[in-house]
């Protein structure tokens, strides 16, 4: 089996960038995977020091094929970052598989990654492959170890070289969008969120590389593949979070335990009606406002 490169965004939590690489460290193909790190710059003076700790620690990493490490000179915030660092290493690699410093893995994350991008390399369709899975409540009634939502999601996932980059990352045609209704309520079947998150995007109130890869891949009509057991906890809930909101109770995953290294796809590459639809109840309104209370009550 073909194995795809791992690319690893640090910024300055330290710790939880630990539980990411040990957790790392112990996937079964973790030494067979080579691993990239890019370490960003400080933003300010005052993170200067948590960043020097950082790249103190990446440099005493072992337990992989090989290490590459890159370290900014300059703060490029996470969605420059993102996109130039996933574009670098495609230029000479199919695939890839992306991580962020506060995601833990478990020990398969790693097969399922890599056996996903084999699968579905020539199934256009197929826009990327998540490693994370809301805990969706359909496991005793689903037969298969997989799911297609219209939506990706970015708490590890990975995806093609050919499909990176017909991104259009400008969203040159927003201004065509923001008229056409129709196109919007289509855009809102992946979550309330994502119109409001497009129009922060394009209006200079947030810099996400996510909400333009969403865009792109509802334009094409692509699917994310998800796992019925999430692979990925996000630890990324704290005070030093700079893009993780919200309650974490709401993002709680059914997390795989079980150490299988195979899995059953379906047969039919389709949007899966029944995850779909639990999907949306997740990223709906009523979720987004009974998440907010809970984050405002400190649950």
């Amino acid at each position: 089996m073909k194995i795809a490169p791992i690319v690893l965004f640090t910024y300055k939590r330290l710790d939880t960038l630990q539980h990411t690489v040990e957790a790392l460290q112990k996937n079964y193909l973790a030494l067979e995977s080579d691993l990239y790190i890019f370490s960003d710059a400080a933003k300010a003076e005052l993170d200067a020091d948590a960043i020097g700790a950082v790249r103190k620690y990446i440099h005493s990493i072992n337990g992989f094929n090989s290490i590459t490490i890159y370290e900014s000179q300059l703060n490029k915030g996470l969605a420059t970052s993102i996109i130039e660092g996933v574009s670098q290493i495609l230029k000479v690699h199919d695939s890839v598989i992306v991580l962020e410093d506060d995601l833990v893995s478990t020990n398969n994350f790693l097969d399922f990654m890599n056996q996903s991008l084999v699968k579905f390399e020539k199934e256009k369709t197929v826009f990327s492959i998540s490693g994370f899975s809301f805990n969706l409540g359909i496991e005793d009634k689903y037969k298969f170890d997989t799911y297609f939502l219209n939506r990706g999601w970015s708490w590890g996932w990975a995806t093609w070289r050919d499909r990176w980059n017909e991104i259009d990352w400008e969203i040159q045609d927003y201004s065509e969008f923001i008229k056409d209704r129709r196109a919007q309520k289509l855009f809102s079947e992946g979550g309330s969120d994502l119109n409001r998150m497009l129009k922060n995007q394009m209006t200079n109130n947030l810099d996400s590389w996510a909400i333009r890869w969403f865009y792109n891949q509802y334009k094409c009509q692509g699917l994310t593949v998800y796992p019925i057991k999430s692979k990925i906890l996000n630890e990324g809930f704290g005070i030093n979070a700079t893009h993780t909101k919200g309650s974490s109770t709401r993002y709680l995953p059914f997390l795989d335990t079980s150490n299988k290294r195979t899995f059953i796809h379906p047969s039919m590459i389709e949007m899966t009606g029944i995850a779909q639809q639990k999907f949306q109840i997740k990223m709906g309104l009523f979720s987004r406002l009974k998440s907010k209370i809970e984050t405002y009550l400190g649950l």
